[in-house]
């Protein structure tokens, strides 16, 4: 398979998604970018905008395993990643897998259960394993976890922490709908549409236009002005008097790797300036933490790195 093949195919999944999924054509695109990728990402927005059919959908449309665990505050590790039960007939502990052993799992609501819990897929999201009784085990190939969490609600919710935070390629926000979208969205249910029956989504790529993907990226030229282009929108973030915890090295890495692939979905081996600005949203709001006087003056995350987007000159 060519490379040109395996584009083909990824731009025509989004095609694919927009059977299921009104709208959210920049969500797609990220979940697109994370699958070339090897990230993970966090989705946040009220109930009712669809952030669990676009996942689904994107696997049906990658031929894609798909498992859904719902996070509560009673939900325990092992009921994640899996755990040893003791089998009578052999007398032995057998390891019976998690839901976290597929390939694009959605971890609806995270922020609702303990930090033991989201811990439990902190090694799994780093190191594409989960440890159980400290015997190592590789996860599926490819391996993405696509995280929701709703901004409105506070009460009974665990704030992620900036460790876990920091292992998110992209934070995507996805807004309500326009009012086109939103009278489209009725006609399909009028006529019909089930959001729980994803027969109409054809699976137009597979794990191996995914694996020839990653080789075309990772062939993605960038050149050094870029680099240093990326590195300083990174620093700009700590300088910013706004913020108190800036992008890491991490946040600068994560940059340059969604600009990459955006760069090779737009059928070019180079990357832009143009490129890193079209994605520093998405990958550095969420690794920013603000000042607590910042925030009551209405600051955010946004808001900083868009100006830090306008202040930084822009190699030529």
């Amino acid at each position: 398979m060519t490379p040109d093949e395996a584009r083909e195919a990824l731009t025509a999944l989004r095609g694919e998604v927009a059977k299921a999924v009104v709208g959210h054509d920049a969500a797609v695109t990220g979940l697109v970018i994370a699958l070339l990728s090897r990230r993970h990402v966090l989705l946040e927005g009220v109930p009712g905008v669809a952030k669990t059919l676009l996942v689904r959908a994107v696997a049906a449309a990658c031929s894609l395993e798909n498992r859904r665990v719902q996070f509560t505050p009673d939900l325990m590790p092992g009921d994640v990643t899996g755990s040893l039960v003791y089998d009578a007939g052999t007398s032995a502990f057998d390891f019976r897998p998690g839901p976290v052993f597929t390939n694009l799992l959605l971890a609806d609501e995270i922020n609702r259960t303990p930090p033991k819990t989201q811990a439990s897929l902190l090694e799994a999201m780093e190191e594409f394993q989960v440890s159980v009784d400290g015997t190592p085990r590789p996860l599926p190939d490819p391996f993405v976890v696509a995280a929701t969490q709703n901004p409105v609600e506070y009460e009974g919710t665990y704030p992620l922490p900036e460790a876990q935070l920091d292992r998110f390629l992209f934070k995507l926000v996805l807004d309500l709908p326009a009012r086109d979208d939103e009278i489209t969205v009725l006609e399909r249910h009028a006529g019909g549409f089930d959001p729980r029956d994803l027969s109409a989504v054809r699976p137009v790529a597979g794990s191996e236009h995914l694996t020839t993907a990653r080789a075309a990226v990772g062939a993605v030229a960038a050149r050094p002005e870029v680099l240093a282009y990326v590195v300083d929108v990174c620093r700009a973030t700590r300088t910013s008097p706004s913020v108190a915890l800036g992008a890491s090295p991490r946040g600068a890495t994560a940059l340059l790797v969604a600009a990459r692939a955006w760069a090779w979905l737009a059928g070019r081996d180079y990357v832009t300036p143009d490129d890193v600005k079209a994605w520093a949203l998405p990958v550095l709001r969420h690794r920013l933490a603000l000042r607590p006087e910042a925030e009551l003056e209405g600051v955010t995350t946004d808001g900083v790195v868009t100006g830090v987007l306008d202040s930084v000159p822009v190699p030529r």
